[in-house]
């Protein structure tokens, strides 16, 4: 019979992390994640459902992953002078600022769309 235990807490170190062993903090399994894939066009969006009403601008398709999305999603938030988050790597920002994010987004120099209606 196979052992496929592995260690998930050490009271030295406090939580690992159960692929790579190492503890969270030191974790190298998040370094190593891929960038999305994609036809290489930034697609900026309107939505509401699901939000009570509220708007949200959304960004799909940035070819970035890990530290330097959250890097590109907080300078965003920044120029917007709003808040927002990062789920399943489309960056969600409050409020309608399609025309804004279009414009920031061209000068970093990606291909940028509007999408939606």
């Amino acid at each position: 019979m196979a052992n496929n235990s592995t260690q998930v807490y050490s009271c030295e170190t406090g939580r690992l992390c159960p692929k790579c062993g190492k503890a969270a903090k030191k974790c190298v399994c998040k370094q190593q994640t891929n960038t999305p894939k994609g036809d290489g066009i930034v697609r900026i969006q309107r939505e509401t459902k699901g939000r009570k009403g509220k708007g949200v601008t959304l960004i799909t398709g940035v070819p970035l992953a890990g530290e330097e999305l959250k890097k590109l999603a907080k300078s965003l938030k920044q120029k917007c002078g709003t808040g927002g988050t990062i789920k399943n790597g489309v960056i969600e920002i409050q409020g309608d600022h399609r025309d804004l994010l279009l414009a920031e987004l061209q000068q970093k120099g990606w291909a940028v769309k509007k999408a939606g209606g």
